[in-house]
């Protein structure tokens, strides 16, 4: 599907032929956009994935590879946001929702499923005592957050600037209009002092401080190992709950960034990936915290939710968890992703552009632009319509990035072949559109 293209100089005009090539090679993609405005905001239902002039109908995945509704087929390098780290069609996937579906579904009662997913999870992440399902990684966040207000009886959550952590919860601008009404404090991601004065200042005040170890959709910037120190040395001095959401980053080892880096918080927010790939989320930490919604007790918090220990959810968590993405197998995947990360950063090298990527393990994204990239702010400052050309650019190589954030997330099918093909896309892009680059 690759369209003849020019050389420019200019990345704007660039863009704008890019995104014509692929409006004229994706004409059902097309009407299905055109049909769904009649229904839908925008067409759209999910803000995240939506890009100009319209996005891709999808018709059907198998393996690492994306089928369009225009014929076309691609290399999956998105991976559902992190969460399709299964790919589209494992068997033992399929084996575990075909043999619940004979058992039926919607039972509306517990079933042994819920306390052996738990089991498997707890046995990984080592700040996890207790838990509870949800059904998103938005849900988990948000009761961590709510845990964390009630046990200190302190009103503010601390976050960091350009950091998400869910729809109601996001702090990647001045005022978000869909935050629930907590009180904020906002800190500088990897600033170690500033934060350190921040949280002095408002001590009385903070219930919580939450963060992920490795920003995801933020642009994949790591922690700094003197941020996550400072970060957990100064929650325990001021008696302040620190919230780890490893929604994402818990993927990057056998368990999570807390295990790798050695950084254990007091409360950790799981989803994407825990329910193999259908919908999930979990919030966990210490008894102390966790046990607060035992509904034997009077006083007891309450939890409820349809679809928290839905059968399928978790009969494809177990098998995800416990047959699939072993601790065997997330420590196979995060070596292939440091190795494809560092394979990807030679040929910027060598090509002498303003282009790295950034991350660990199998979760990387691109940036536009040379130096050290430690906040989101930092990130801004990149090239933002050269990162949108880049998603055209590949998608006529058949690899699908994600189109906004640049992000990348290895899926367990992708073989050796199809890192070879990313990195010859990459290598063209550096070539073709070098005269585009500061």
């Amino acid at each position: 599907m690759t369209a003849a293209r020019s050389i420019n100089t200019d990345v704007a005009e660039a863009l704008e032929e890019a995104k014509a090539n692929y409006a004229k090679a994706n004409p059902k993609s097309r009407a299905v956009h055109q049909k769904a405005l009649s229904s839908l905001p925008g067409g759209n239902t999910r803000t995240g994935i939506f890009f100009d002039p319209f996005p891709i109908a999808w018709e059907r995945g198998e393996g690492a590879r994306l089928f369009d509704a225009d014929g076309h087929s691609y290399v999956d390098f998105i991976s559902e946001a992190t969460a399709g780290i299964y790919g589209h069609s494992h068997p033992g996937i399929r084996k575990a929702i075909e043999d619940r579906m004979n058992l039926g579904w919607n039972l509306g009662g517990h079933t042994a499923l819920e306390a052996e997913l738990a089991e498997i999870i707890i046995d990984r992440f080592p700040s996890i005592e207790r838990l509870r399902f949800v059904n998103s990684g938005t849900e988990a966040n948000m009761f961590n957050v709510q845990v964390a207000r009630i046990a200190t009886g302190r009103p503010a959550v601390m976050g960091f600037n350009g950091c998400y952590h869910g729809g109601f919860l996001t702090f990647t601008a001045a005022t978000n209009p869909l935050n629930v009404p907590f009180e904020t404090v906002v800190g500088t991601y990897n600033d170690v002092e500033g934060t350190r004065a921040l949280m002095a200042k408002h001590a009385d005040r903070i219930a919580a401080v939450i963060f992920e170890p490795m920003l995801g959709g933020g642009g994949c910037i790591p922690a700094s190992a003197e941020f996550l120190k400072m970060l957990r040395e100064e929650t325990k001095k001021h008696g302040i709950v620190m919230i780890m959401d490893e929604v994402m980053t818990s993927r990057l080892s056998s368990g999570g960034l807390q295990k790798h880096t050695g950084v254990i918080p007091d409360l950790t927010s799981l989803g994407k990936y825990i329910g193999g790939g259908l919908p999930a989320g979990a919030f966990g930490g210490k008894a102390e915290f966790l046990d607060r919604f035992d509904p034997r007790k009077s006083d007891a918090l309450p939890h409820s939710g349809t679809y928290n220990n839905n059968v399928m959810t978790l009969a494809c968590g177990i098998a995800g968890l416990g047959k699939v993405y072993t601790k065997e197998s997330a420590t196979t995947l995060n070596a292939r992703g440091e190795g494809l990360r560092k394979r990807l950063n030679a040929v910027c090298d060598k090509a002498g552009v303003g282009m790295q990527f950034t991350g660990i393990g199998s979760m990387l994204a691109v940036h536009m632009q040379r130096g050290e990239i430690r906040t989101p702010q930092d990130a801004a400052k990149g090239n933002a319509k050269l990162r949108e050309l880049f998603f055209f650019d590949l998608l006529e190589k058949g690899v699908h990035v994600m189109p906004k954030r640049g992000m990348l997330a290895l899926c367990l099918p992708l073989t050796d072949a199809d890192f070879d093909t990313l990195v010859a896309a990459v290598e063209e892009f550096v070539q073709v559109r070098r005269s585009l680059f500061d």
